[in-house]
């Protein structure tokens, strides 16, 4: 990473390798907190099992992640503008240890749900944290690229929810597991104390507007390019993340027939394709913008190629047999463009405004998640209550959710205001 990488709006800088450690200390932070988003997709037949769940449990309970996550967005961004990433993301860490280890010891379905909602909450700032303190460290194009490798560490942890997952259930359980896992978050909370600077040593010289600063979200919800983007990061932006971390494998398993493992190992497969689509963002889009292709442009004629991927995947149903997993891959690969709009509406705002601008998407995004993944579980079992067969509802589910995407992305063609970031 260049110095020009690092510059801040006020040209103070962060030395190269101090912004190398920091970026790191971040993206081992939000590594784990993807391992624990999308480990319920692996873990899905024995919790099904253990527990006695149906799809309508399943979907709740991968949805009370997204439900703590988006209950402290709003809150977050005022905090993250006002006490800095450090303070923030250490802070809410401790809760996500606490929610691995009430997963581990819990004994019934509410006791899961209600650690899955802790698990949520902790995590909510691993990814808002280093991207506000990224807005004022690093120069706008590199904004862009460190947020698609910050999503690549993502899709890592991700990848390390499926197969490894599933070799280290015979050894180690699942409730070992998330002990094991909240021991990373502790380790990743040391690495940040040890690199992140404090927010008052680096932040951006105050000025005019931010000393006429509030604290409100006044500035966001009247944003008409904030509202733009608000439809398609609700249900594409949260229908991608709903369906890679939860309905793949139940899609894989109860459409396509396959086996746990080999579901795992299509996760695996649809994981790593996400992590280098995400590697690749970050390379090309600094030139992309450079050239004019701004992340506008980017989503209005990427996007569509993910429809017709959705379409034959929802058509194709168990008859795609072992091809099931290459079209979901290629489905949330054709879906990453709609991730350029998280870095855009950041940049759209000034510096002061950064933490509540971000997290307010955020909760769009995270909104989205937790309403697709539950409600096509919903939607699942209402067709089966009908009579329908369970391959018939799941598909007349996937097909309502690409609906809605389709709808939402042809909103953002259509609604040009005036007043654009």
């Amino acid at each position: 990473m260049s110095t020009s990488a690092v510059s801040t709006l006020d040209g103070t800088l962060l030395g190269r390798r101090q912004a190398v450690l920091v970026f790191l200390a971040f993206a081992f932070a939000y590594f784990f907190s993807a391992l624990i988003r999308a480990i319920t997709a692996t873990l899905s037949p024995t919790l099904t099992l253990e527990f006695s769940l149906n799809a309508r449990d399943l979907g709740l309970l991968a949805g009370g992640y997204f439900l703590g996550f988006s209950l402290t967005q709003l809150p977050l961004g005022r905090w993250l503008d006002r006490h800095g990433p450090r303070t923030m993301i250490v802070a809410f860490l401790s809760l996500a240890v606490l929610g691995c280890l009430a997963f581990a010891w819990a004994d019934s379905f509410n006791g899961l749900l209600l650690a899955r909602v802790l698990c949520g909450v902790g995590v909510s700032a691993c990814l808002m944290a280093p991207l506000t303190g990224y807005r004022r460290w690093f120069s706008p194009t590199v904004q862009l690229r460190t947020n698609s490798w910050m999503l690549m560490s993502g899709s890592l942890g991700m990848l390390a929810a499926t197969l490894p997952v599933q070799w280290l259930m015979p050894l180690w359980g699942w409730r070992t597991i998330f002990v094991a896992l909240g021991g990373g978050v502790l380790v990743s909370m040391a690495l940040i104390l040890w690199t992140v600077p404090h927010w008052h040593r680096l932040a951006a010289a105050p000025h005019s507007a931010a000393g006429q600063d509030d604290g409100s979200y006044r500035a966001i919800w009247r944003n008409p390019y904030f509202w733009r983007m608000t439809p398609i990061g609700f249900f594409t932006y949260g229908g991608m993340v709903a369906i890679q971390t939860l309905w793949a494998a139940p899609w894989m398993t109860q459409v396509a027939g396959w086996s746990a493992p080999s579901s795992a190992a299509g996760l695996f497969v649809i994981n790593l394709s996400m992590l280098l689509a995400f590697w690749t963002w970050g390379w090309v889009t600094p030139a992309l913008a450079r050239r004019g292709l701004d992340a506008n442009r980017l989503i209005a004629w990427g996007m569509p190629p993910s429809f017709a991927v959705l379409a034959t995947l929802v058509l194709l149903g168990p008859t795609a047999g072992p091809w099931t997993a290459a079209l979901l891959a290629l489905f949330c690969v054709t879906c990453t463009f709609v991730s350029l709009a998280q870095p855009a509406v950041g940049m759209a705002f000034a510096p002061h405004l950064a933490g509540r601008a971000l997290s307010a998407y955020n909760l769009v995004i995270f909104g989205g998640v937790f309403v697709v993944q539950w409600g096509i579980g919903l939607m699942v079992d209402l067709a089966l209550s009908w009579g329908l067969e369970r391959v018939l509802a799941y598909q007349c589910a996937m097909a309502v959710f690409g609906v809605l995407s389709g709808l939402s992305w042809l909103f953002f063609l259509v609604y040009r205001p005036l007043r654009q970031a």
